[in-house]
C-alpha cells in the first residue's frame, strides 16, 4: 500500500523534526494525539479521495492494530486539546494580556518560526547553492530551537 508507507514515511520525518518535538513536548498534545490529528487532516488530501476511519486507523505508526474506536477517541482528545488551547488563546487577549510586554519573547519565537519557514520553503524554490541555503537554515533552526527551549523552561516562561 503506498499511501500507508507514503503518509507513515511523512509522519516520522515531521514528528522526528527537533522543532516539532519541542512544540509538541510543550504543546496540550500527547504524541499519539498529534499523530492522529495529523492523519486526519492530511490523509485524505495524499489519498486524493475521503478515507473511512478503518483506514485512518491503519495509517498510525503502532505496529498493534488500531481500532476505529480508539482512533476516533484519540482523535476527539486531539481536537479538543487544540480546541482549548485556542480559547485559551482568546481569554489572554480578550484579557489584554497580549497588550504586556511580557509576551514578546513568545512574539519574538514565532517570528524566528516564520523566518525559519520561509527560507525552508525558499530553499526548495531556489537552489542556486544548496549548502549555503542549508546552512542559513540550519542556523536558524539551531537559533529557534535553543530560544524554544528557553522559552519551555518554566522560570523563563509570562512573568
Amino acid at each position: 500500500m503506498k499511501l500507508k508507507e507514503g503518509i507513515q514515511a511523512w509522519l516520522i520525518g515531521s514528528l522526528s523534526d527537533p522543532i516539532v518535538k519541542i512544540l509538541a513536548k510543550n504543546s496540550h498534545l500527547t504524541t499519539t494525539q498529534l499523530e492522529t490529528l495529523l492523519i486526519d487532516i492530511l490523509s485524505e488530501n495524499a489519498a486524493g479521495k475521503p478515507l473511512k476511519y478503518d483506514d485512518k486507523a491503519k495509517l498510525r505508526l503502532t505496529k498493534a492494530k488500531i481500532s476505529r474506536g480508539a482512533f476516533n477517541r484519540t482523535l476527539r482528545q486531539s481536537k479538543e486539546n487544540v480546541i482549548k488551547s485556542i480559547y485559551t488563546v482568546l481569554l489572554l487577549g480578550y484579557l489584554g494580556i497580549f497588550e504586556s510586554t511580557t509576551l514578546d519573547p513568545y512574539l519574538e519565537v514565532a517570528n524566528k518560526l516564520k523566518e525559519y519557514l520561509d527560507a525552508y520553503k525558499d530553499t526548495s524554490d531556489q537552489v542556486s547553492d544548496p549548502r549555503e541555503r542549508l546552512k542559513v537554515i540550519e542556523m536558524i533552526r539551531e537559533e529557534l530551537e535553543t530560544s524554544l527551549k528557553q522559552l519551555s523552561n518554566p522560570s523563563e516562561g509570562i512573568t
